[in-house]
């Protein structure tokens, strides 16, 4: 919805070039600070003048290269780079995952031609209703008749080029009849939008521990803590007797497998068009996945002596938490972890004639989002978001685009210090920083011109290549459980200590990243395959890890992991049913004893002599499921999996209104039994079910390929569990048990714009 600073007028003088528009705009920007001090009070607002049809004398004649104006379209910016929507998606809008919906998540939009998303899709042409941010350079500019000369009362936007102008009080440009300050707005037309969505997510978890009794600490999912599983975990304080017997009651176990609540988010991601090539783009998410009725009145948090929290003492007016009235707002430290209000993203996009310039704290997303995926979809939990600079450039007449950035992956200690929270922090050293460097190439055909070809019966491929490259030389990865709090890299520390806590890590990483895509007709195959391979010296701060005893020649450590996910979808009934199948692949180890990290904030502990850590994860927010992957592994990791599926819209008009149903099936296999806690490849087969309504409200629904208005889907989640998430045999003979079936039932509300 954009919010512009100042009414519509006119956009600029008949028949100015884009040489003197583009160095009255720079002037402007650099005097317009100082115009604005020594301007007067503003005159009353003229009501503009009306403007005679195009081709009639009078009326202005459009700008060379511009696109012709849409009906009752609003002046916006290209899509954001990084998006995966089909088509040209608005920027900082939610996007999709590339191509289809994400596996588990809500199905594509009918009718939609899925692309694969990268960080170079702006310069790619966006759709007819959206402004770009550098017009196609094939584009010519409509012919217009010679305008009459305006008369003085119509302004300096409508005097024709060449003409002189008398200055008056305010203005100032190189001359007079070049830039006036008044001209600013009518040039540039700052203008806000906001996109984005609100969601209310309730969820019941039950049997989630699959009736496995490890310990809490150490288990896959750990047990409710009202639910009494052994003797030694258990809560004796349920269904009490009426008498007393010598004061006191009489009590038994509770028993509750069953977990349930509700959270809530409201994401604004917030955009400041300064003109048409240049603009700033946000995130900002409130009251951001919190849980509903987690701060309470009367609840608060206070630093504990030897580390953490511990509970304060309650006020007057709630000494119980059964007398809270009320919610407080959430307050990291105090009764949250998290602030009410959390900005994710800051960063500037500015179009040269050459290509795009990106610069901030940013999305990344590439391919499926099996490795870098923006987080942005309306049911996403988590992001990728890197601190970059970015440059974007291609060969638009053959939709080849090639981008190069420097990230800041980890800078290690800065300056900062509770004692300043003012200034200017800095960076200690250099050699402790986690650099790296990225270059793409992708091949990604116009939107438009992709669905003229899919329409003649044409296939379509797109695709690219995403390689990351990342070293660190010396690390400072003390933390106050090792024992070294005095070395730690923690806030406000001293320069000396840092440096005593430093190891020579010799980390180096090489990230190769394939994305493909082919279209035919009513069909869709996407793969994206990637490897991580590199090397490091030291896992911890202890330079004894090095070396190896048993093979001198094999020192160091080794990191061989490999992943592939492929996406198929067939559309039929004009759109109204969908039949995908999804399959996955993560490498394991056979040297790490679990699938779910167990190092405890460390790397993981190797069984064996091999020195090779494999065990490629997916990144969380590619959901495939509802319960194994999503919730209790968190991932995808070392494992793969089939996943068959359907979703039918039984309703739907033109105007966005639909109604269906989705259904899916996914088996699950270790990649190597020995991290499956039962030693078993196959680890369960789980069946997800949905249905789904999203409202004719909002403009978004305009599109197809976006959602927007309100949206509401129930969904439901069985897994019935297989030998590899058993007992080994050595714990069936001391506490046997028998698996139980996880269920889950969600309902997510929403409203998107």
């Amino acid at each position: 919805m954009p919010i512009s600073s100042r009414s519509t007028g006119t956009s600029c003088s008949p028949g100015t070039s884009r040489r003197r528009l583009r160095s009255g705009l720079a002037l402007a920007l650099v005097l317009g600070a100082s115009s604005a001090s020594a301007q007067p009070a503003r005159r009353p607002a003229q009501p503009p003048a009306a403007q005679p049809p195009a081709g009639q004398p009078g009326a202005p004649a459009p700008q060379p290269g511009a696109a012709p104006a849409q009906p009752g379209a609003a002046t916006a910016a290209p899509a954001q780079p990084g998006a995966a929507q089909p088509g040209a998606a608005q920027p900082g809008a939610t996007p999709a995952q590339p191509g289809a919906a994400q596996p588990g998540a809500t199905p594509a939009q009918p009718g939609a031609a899925p692309v694969g998303g990268s960080d170079v899709e702006a310069l790619e042409p966006p759709a007819p209703t959206r402004e770009p941010l550098m017009p196609p350079a094939e584009a010519a500019a409509p012919a217009a008749p010679q305008p009459a000369r305006p008369a003085a009362s119509e302004g300096p936007a409508a005097a024709a080029e060449g003409t002189e102008r008398k200055a008056t009080q305010g203005e100032v440009g190189a001359r007079p009849s070049e830039v006036y300050a008044e001209d600013w707005w009518s040039h540039a037309r700052p203008t806000f939008e906001f996109h984005g969505y609100y969601r209310l997510r309730w969820e019941l978890f039950n049997s989630f521990a699959l009736g496995r009794v490890d310990k809490r600490n150490a288990a896959l999912w750990p047990q409710p803590a009202d639910n009494s599983y052994d003797s030694s975990h258990f809560v004796n304080l349920c269904d009490p007797s009426e008498t007393t017997s010598g004061g006191s009651r009489e009590f038994h176990w509770c028993k509750s497998d069953t977990q349930a609540g509700a959270n809530m988010r409201f994401r604004l991601n917030p955009e400041l068009h300064i003109s048409d090539n240049l603009r700033i783009l946000s995130q900002v998410d409130l009251l951001d996945n919190v849980v509903l009725g987690s701060t309470p009145e009367g609840y608060t948090n206070r630093p504990r002596a030897g580390g953490g929290y511990e509970v304060a003492r309650r006020g007057g007016y709630s000494p119980l938490g059964v007398f809270s009235s009320t919610q407080w707002a959430p307050s990291a430290g105090i009764n949250s972890t998290r602030d009410s209000i959390s900005v994710k993203r800051i960063w500037g996009e500015y179009m040269t004639p050459v290509g795009l310039l990106r610069f901030g704290r940013m999305p990344n997303h590439w391919g499926l989002g099996m490795v870098a995926n923006s987080g942005d979809g309306h049911d996403s939990d988590y992001q990728s978001t890197v601190d970059r600079l970015m440059f974007v450039t291609g060969i638009k007449k053959y939709d080849i685009y090639f981008a190069g950035a420097w990230d800041w992956a980890n800078e290690g200690a800065t300056s900062a210090s509770l004692q300043e929270l003012e200034g200017q922090p800095y960076d200690l050293a250099q050699s402790d920083d986690v650099d790296q460097y990225v270059f793409v190439a992708v091949r990604r055909k116009n939107p438009e011109l992709q669905k003229l070809e899919l329409a003649r019966g044409n296939a379509v491929m797109n695709g690219g290549v995403y390689f990351a490259y990342r070293k660190q030389t010396l690390a400072n990865d003390n933390t106050g459980s090792s024992g070294a709090e005095d070395k730690g890299a923690s806030l406000g520390q001293t320069i000396d200590n840092v440096a005593s806590g430093y190891v020579h890590r010799g980390a180096e990483m090489v990230i190769p990243d394939l994305w493909f895509q082919l279209l035919y007709k009513k069909f869709r195959f996407e793969l994206e395959a990637a490897m991580i391979y590199g090397s490091l010296d030291l896992r911890g701060q202890d330079e004894n890890d090095y070396a190896n005893a048993l093979s001198p020649k094999d020192t160091g450590w080794g990191v061989r992991q490999f992943g592939i996910a492929t996406q198929a979808e067939l559309t039929e009934m004009e759109g109204r049913l969908r039949i995908h199948f999804g399959f996955g692949y993560a490498t394991g180890d056979d040297d790490v004893p679990s699938l779910k990290p167990v190092g405890e904030g460390g790397m993981d502990p190797q069984n064996s002599t091999d020195r090779t850590y494999s065990t490629f994860r997916f990144h969380p927010d590619y959901r495939v499921d509802q319960i194994l992957f999503r919730n209790i592994l968190s991932r995808v990791q070392g494992a793969y999996y089939f996943r068959p599926g359907v979703d039918w819209d039984f309703a739907r008009d033109k105007n966005g209104q639909r109604a269906g149903l989705g259904a899916a099936a996914i088996w699950s296999r270790a990649s190597e039994f020995v991290q499956a806690p039962g030693n078993a490849r196959d680890l369960g087969i789980e069946l997800n079910g949905q249905l789904y309504f999203q409202s004719k409200d909002g403009t978004l629904n305009d599109d197809p390929d976006k959602m927007g208005g309100f949206y509401t889907a129930v969904q439901y989640g069985v897994l019935f569990p297989l030998g590899g998430l058993g007992q080994l045999q050595g714990e069936k003979n001391l506490q046997p048990i028998d698996l139980e079936t996880a269920q889950t039932v969600r309902w997510y509300l929403g409203i998107l714009f």
